[in-house]
């Protein structure tokens, strides 16, 4: 392997507590975006769900965990530690994301991310445009509320 160079495979249960690490360094606690460690390891057995791992040597430096049900795929998060954001690490996840998901039969992708966080971008520049909203929908530690964007693009098989 080549130093600082990136690989994404699947991940399982039993790397939750690197899940757990990334997410606590990536997502900034005042947001309230960041899932608990039972809130992950409840949805991680369930039919439909994977897990991808993106590593530096053994490192883990971000996931991305999503479902698939019929013809419907979701991103349910997507972390990269703070070191290792604007490497294209995240835009690996994304794209495996969308790999994995047209090759389980989705057709349609969806996510949800708060305004302003700065991976609209990503997610734009990769096909998701915005078709929905919940507004207050999520709430910082600091009594702030923050928007939830919907953002989903279709996929041809």
């Amino acid at each position: 392997m080549i130093p600082g160079e990136i690989t994404v495979a699947e991940g399982g249960i039993l790397d939750l507590d690197a899940v757990m690490s990334v997410m606590d360094d990536s997502f900034d606690p005042s947001y309230g975006e960041a899932w608990t460690a039972p809130q992950c390891a409840g949805l991680m057995p369930m039919p439909g769900v994977w897990l991808s791992l993106a590593r530096e040597g053994q490192d883990v430096v971000g996931f991305s965990l999503a479902r698939v049900v019929s013809d419907e795929a979701e991103l349910l998060l997507l972390a990269v530690r703070r070191g290792g954001q604007r490497r294209g690490i995240g835009h690996l996840l994304l794209d495996r994301f969308i790999s994995i998901a047209v090759s389980r039969g989705a057709e349609r992708l969806h996510l949800e991310v708060r305004e302003g966080n700065h991976a609209v971008k990503l997610y734009s520049r990769s096909g998701f445009v915005e078709v929905g909203r919940r507004k207050h929908y999520y709430s910082g530690r600091d009594g702030q509320v923050y928007d939830a964007l919907t953002l989903a693009r279709r996929v041809t098989v």
